[in-house]
């Protein structure tokens, strides 16, 4: 039967075999014991199963039924090992208009995780917002900016005083100018900013090189612009760039070099020498740089983050992506931006147009008044967000794992194997259910899965006492 929202699926006893039962594709899609011939409550919601129609499928040897393609499970992982392997699977299947460019999965792994979390009771260290406000002083300009009436659309660009804010706060803490009138763009977060750049720049067939792993939106935004992705790896144990594997990687099909540092999930700094092989072969190939500078603050233990704009001939070819969310823990604002030459800018704003056309107008000006006023605010939560980072590398630590420690982001990672995993999908799928805690599993933001499968992203970026109750819970792993 359908929902008014998306498609509901009871499923009669005769259609169950003994095991499992499999929701394949959606968020709850990890095995799980149901009663038989219904879903539990929280796998029948309308909001978690509208990615499109379920199809029931006998299969009671954990293969595809007859007349099915063969598939992998969710996110390319294979069953838990501690489950059983028999059981009656339901995927979602694709509608037949969705278009060819929407390879990217429907459903982030995020949600999948975050639902999980819900539905277990767990405490959340896999999605990387803060759960705690950002300064107060921003925040009540916020309910001024309501109640004096800021709640129509904002001029497209963005209201001039973030527009020179973001120019002056360039300026402060990288030496970079930008004329605010016509140099800087106001988004709706990063995500957009990133979304909008990669639509203007980016044709069917051009590639586009990126740090793996990636942040998810990345690949999204390159598949829906036709564009194909060359990873570069930040790969474990010891997530060091490659110069000589980055220096292979372009060819003459390569449009745009996308940066991402501080970088998510592996929390490395591109140190100078990294960053200066990055803009030599930029130049020497004459690419576009996209820079995802999101983290560009938060950075411990006196790692420096440079932006790439900063180095010779690369202002004129890159366009700067940041945001308020991270920086000042309003993720929910959504208050983003995008720099670079006007005409660069005029190319990221016809698409942006089209996108949200704008958003966010009583947070504008109180992010403004943040970048104008925050600086010591900024400097004085990283530190203690360094504290977090040190407290659950401890936690983890005891046991039995060993957390690589970064230099910057929300994140840090470890490998799962000491704890007998060898798959990062199966650990945090099983760990909701083992220990009441949920991470997020590496191997989803990466190409080369094999690199990605033994590890998990940890987010630290929370108060003391859920770390503490994180740790607490994960003793039983010992």
């Amino acid at each position: 039967m359908r929902g008014a929202a998306g498609p509901r699926f009871i499923v009669p006893n005769d259609q169950l075999s003994a095991g499992p039962l499999v929701v394949e594709g959606h968020p709850l899609g990890e095995p799980a014991v149901r009663q038989a011939g219904w879903f539990p409550p929280q796998a029948s919601s309308d909001h978690q199963l509208s990615a499109g129609p379920l199809v029931v499928r006998r299969d009671s040897h954990g293969g595809p039924a007859a007349g099915e393609a063969a598939g992998p499970p969710l996110d390319g992982a294979p069953a838990s090992p501690s489950r059983a392997a028999r059981g009656t699977r339901v995927r979602c299947m694709a509608s037949p208009w969705r278009a060819r460019r929407l390879t990217s999965s429907t459903t982030t792994i995020f949600a999948e995780m975050s639902a999980l979390a819900v539905a277990t009771g767990s405490v959340n260290l896999g999605q990387g917002f803060p759960d705690h406000d950002g300064p107060g002083f921003m925040l009540e300009a916020a309910r001024q900016a309501i109640s004096d009436g800021v709640n129509q659309y904002p001029p497209g660009r963005g209201i001039a005083p973030l527009r020179q804010a973001i120019a002056a706060h360039a300026r402060r803490h990288q030496g970079l100018d930008y004329d605010p009138d016509t140099e800087v763009l106001v988004t709706t977060g990063a995500t957009e900013a990133l979304a909008a750049t990669i639509q203007a720049y980016v044709d069917p067939g051009d590639e586009v090189i990126a740090l793996e792993p990636f942040y998810d939106s990345y690949a999204a935004s390159i598949d829906l612009a036709g564009g194909v992705r060359v990873g570069v790896g930040l790969f474990g144990p010891d997530f060091r760039l490659d110069h000589a594997e980055l220096a292979a990687a372009f060819s003459p099909r390569t449009k745009l070099v996308l940066i991402n540092s501080p970088h998510n999930p592996t929390g490395v700094v591109l140190g100078e020498d990294d960053l200066a092989a990055i803009a030599r072969l930029a130049v020497a190939h004459d690419v576009l740089v996209v820079t995802d500078e999101v983290y560009e603050h938060l950075v411990f233990d006196g790692a420096v983050h440079r932006s790439l704009a900063t180095f010779p001939g690369l202002r004129e070819r890159t366009v700067r992506i940041s945001s308020a969310g991270k920086t000042f823990s309003a993720t929910g604002w959504k208050i983003g931006w995008a720099m670079g030459p006007a005409a660069l800018i005029d190319e990221v704003t016809a698409v942006k147009q089209f996108l949200t056309y704008v958003s966010g107008a009583p947070f504008q000006p109180a992010v403004a008044r943040a970048l104008d006023e925050g600086d010591a605010w900024v400097a004085g939560a990283t530190r203690d967000l360094q504290d977090r980072r040190d407290q659950l590398a401890e936690g983890l630590t005891s046991v039995g794992l060993s957390p690589v420690t970064p230099q910057g982001t929300f994140f840090m990672t470890t490998d799962v194997r000491p704890l007998g995993y060898e798959d990062g999908v199966a650990f945090c799928r099983d760990l909701p259910h083992r220990a009441g805690v949920v991470a997020i599993p590496h191997q989803v933001f990466y190409d080369d899965v094999e690199a990605g499968r033994p590890y998990v992203r940890w987010a630290f970026c929370k108060r003391r006492e859920v770390l503490d109750e994180a740790v607490r819970r994960l003793a039983v792993l010992r």
